[in-house]
């Protein structure tokens, strides 16, 4: 076990350049920490978790309302940090359910007792409104008003310029591991070109590589899947499939399939949000597969038929981080009382980049301490794989 509290850290590394490890080392240059930021490949790269084009932004999650409260508190953030709505693009989010919308009152009345909307709407009124779409099949329609998208790759890019210009620094950088930490405090991290950084406090937020780096603290407890997203072009000069006209949908059936209204030069975006085969974010081939790309197709001509023949213009495979019960990973190591291990995103953490940074800075810091919902000793020992996500 780690030998107990440390004095307040002033030099802190964070190991990830991500949506988690991003916001936490810009909050803690708030806070008048030294920070230096390292990640492998750069903010937003495309081997990451954080990297892609787009990511939405809802609050809507059932009974978790831990996560409910988080993510108003991560869109607070957002609007003070992209008050220009350069990244943050809050279109609201249309829910369509098939036969069990349990999930839907559920979030409803979660998100009300937090003083957020939530609305449902009539199947009639949802097709005035948004004539693009066909709702057969589809028993209960909800609108998040308060929720939309952000772009993912530029908010990352954008977090470390940020932090760069408030006197924090960026560098490239891999961390070697794995990292080992036997009840005392860390006192560097060697990097793989041979150097080594040395801190009071160290905050390791690299997401599907947290596994590698601490096999035997983290282990299992976090599964990288692939994810195939496909962009489909729209009519020319059509603006009925942009967000002019068109919000987020989320298709809430027997498969959970999303998308965006096109933007810009991206197209129309269809993904399945069920997590995919694993991968290994290093060396993982990034290539999408023909059945995913026929499973989109089928998939617009059942609910935006006019899309049934659009071209396909773009894919890409994104990755989750997953652990076994899709809540995060934010605890100090048991082993050693100045490092942080933030991540298990699960495919719903890049919205919550802020108030998680916001979270993290707050705990090396010394101001507060971990949630247990967020613990690693909720896992036991770690297990041998597998995930199931759990929305409610």
């Amino acid at each position: 076990m780690y030998c107990g509290p440390l004095s307040q850290p002033r030099n802190i590394v964070v190991v990830g350049a991500g949506a988690f490890g991003g916001w936490t080392a810009l909050a803690l240059r708030r806070r008048s920490a030294h920070v230096t930021l390292i990640d492998a490949w750069g903010p937003g790269h495309s081997r990451a978790s954080s990297g892609g084009e787009t990511r939405i932004i809802r609050a809507t999650y059932g009974t978790r309302a831990v996560y409910t409260k988080m993510a108003l508190r991560a869109l607070e953030l957002w609007r003070a940090h992209d008050p220009g709505r350069r990244l943050l693009h809050e279109t609201g989010v249309l829910w369509m359910f098939g036969d069990d919308d349990s999930f839907g009152h559920a979030s409803a009345r979660v998100l009300r007792d937090h003083g957020a909307r939530f609305d449902l709407l009539s199947l009639s009124d949802a097709s005035r409104r948004y004539p693009q779409i066909n709702f057969d099949g589809i028993q209960a329609v909800f609108f998040e008003p308060d929720a939309g998208y952000l772009l993912a790759r530029r908010a990352c890019e954008d977090v470390v310029h940020r932090l760069e210009a408030e006197g924090g620094e960026f560098r490239p950088g891999a961390a070697v591991g794995p990292v080992v930490a036997n009840g005392i405090a860390l006192k560097q991290v060697s990097l793989q070109d041979g150097d080594v950084l040395e801190a009071d406090a160290f905050v390791f937020a690299c997401g599907p590589w947290l596994p590698s780096l601490f096999p035997d603290v983290v282990g299992a407890n976090i599964t990288a899947t692939r994810q195939d997203v496909h962009y489909f072009g729209t009519p020319a000069g059509d603006a009925w499939f942009t967000d002019r006209h068109l919000p987020v949908w989320i298709d809430f059936g027997d498969k959970q399939i999303y998308g965006l209204p096109s933007i810009g030069a991206t197209g129309f975006k269809v993904a399945d949000d069920a997590p995919g085969p694993t991968i290994d974010p290093t060396s993982g081939q990034r290539e999408v597969s023909a059945t995913g790309v026929s499973e989109a197709r089928a998939f617009l001509a059942l609910r935006f038929p006019s899309l049934a023949d659009a071209p396909l213009i773009g894919s890409e495979v994104c990755q989750y981080e997953n652990s076994p019960d899709a809540h995060f990973i934010v605890d100090r190591h048991p082993g050693a009382a100045n490092v942080w291990i933030t991540g298990g995103g699960s495919g719903h953490g890049f919205k919550m980049g802020p108030a998680v940074g916001e979270m993290v800075a707050s705990l090396v810091l010394g101001d507060s301490t971990p949630d247990p919902q967020f613990s690693l000793a909720r896992f036991g020992a770690p297990p041998s794989g597998g995930w199931q996500k759990k929305w409610s």
